[in-house]
């Protein structure tokens, strides 16, 4: 119990902790009295970064996402800071090359300025899709660590809403990564573009609060591939990424402006580009926030039926 309430909610906890591994462990000297923490004897070099008191709950729960992520950090640089550098060089530089030899600019724009935006929008929904699969069903079924943090003052709306949190700001940060890779390959064009950090926030949480309401049900990861095979595969394919919609057949469009990605891609060329009709980017807009409320509702649902016994 005491491990579960350090992970999650209590500010003194891990110095606690330790102080109980130097009493089981033979040889090693009790600790120096302190007797500026009322609900502790002794006392260890303070924690870094640990929640501090008045935190809400909310933020808790996020910063024991960010305190996980702070050790595993190393296994996302390569999709955080590389394929943003490979698809641009590839998709926009390689492909973008041919494009504007045989049919010029594309909607105006030279290639690599066409789909650097939607790629943004594209890296975007697959981090909220990955952060909102298997971390999900594990910490409900295999690890279980969201069942050790009801065990603490905190309820399941704070254990959504920290995973929300923490998915949000590694959207955040990998559209800030996107918009420096576009600035170095001269993509930018406008102040606008300021802006896709945020757009590509949106985006993400788009699909994260439905894809994590879906993991909630789930009592097996396998309906997780066909989720990738069915649903996201063809969304990167076929949501206007790589060329204009006016490309495709007259009777595939309505299905492709259905997409959520198609949204997310449109309204990430008009922040870069700075130009776009109102209504059409409020119309985006309203379209994504949608989807998010509905999937935080229904993620909320799931948790408190599956958290609370």
């Amino acid at each position: 119990h005491t491990k579960f309430k350090c992970d999650w909610s209590s500010d003194v906890c891990s110095s606690d902790l330790k102080r109980s591994r130097s009493t089981v462990q033979p040889g090693r000297r009790l600790l120096v009295a302190d007797g500026s923490h009322p609900r502790r004897l002794m006392s260890t070099t303070p924690v870094r970064n640990e929640p501090r008191v008045g935190w809400s709950p909310a933020r808790r729960s996020a910063w024991y996402h960010f305190e996980f992520y702070r050790q595993t950090w190393r296994g996302s640089v390569i999709s955080n800071f590389l394929f943003p550098i490979l698809y641009l060089g590839s998709m926009g530089m390689g492909v973008g090359h041919l494009v504007n030899a045989h049919a010029g600019l594309v909607e105006g724009h030279p290639y690599l300025d066409f789909v650097a935006p939607g790629l943004l929008a594209m890296t975007t929904m697959q981090v909220g899709s990955g952060e909102s699969m298997w971390p999900i069903l594990g910490g409900l079924k295999w690890t279980r660590n969201y069942h050790a943090a009801i065990a603490t003052p905190l309820t399941p709306d704070d254990v959504l809403a920290g995973k929300v949190l923490f998915v949000a700001a590694r959207m955040f940060f990998t559209g800030v990564v996107y918009l420096g890779v576009m600035l170095a390959f001269g993509v930018v064009t406008s102040w606008w573009a300021l802006l896709l950090p945020f757009v590509g926030v949106l985006v993400g949480l788009a699909f994260t609060t439905p894809l994590i309401a879906f993991s909630s049900t789930l009592e097996s990861d396998a309906p997780f591939a066909l989720v990738q095979r069915f649903l996201l595969t063809p969304m990167f394919l076929f949501s206007a990424t790589f060329y204009p919609i006016s490309q495709y057949p007259a009777a595939l469009r309505p299905v492709v402006q259905i997409m959520p990605l198609y949204h997310g891609v449109e309204l990430s060329r008009s922040a870069a580009f700075g130009s776009g009709v109102w209504t059409a980017m409020l119309a985006h807009c309203l379209v994504l926030v949608m989807l998010t409320v509905a999937g935080w509702w229904w993620a909320r649902r799931n948790f408190r039926r599956r958290l609370v016994l």
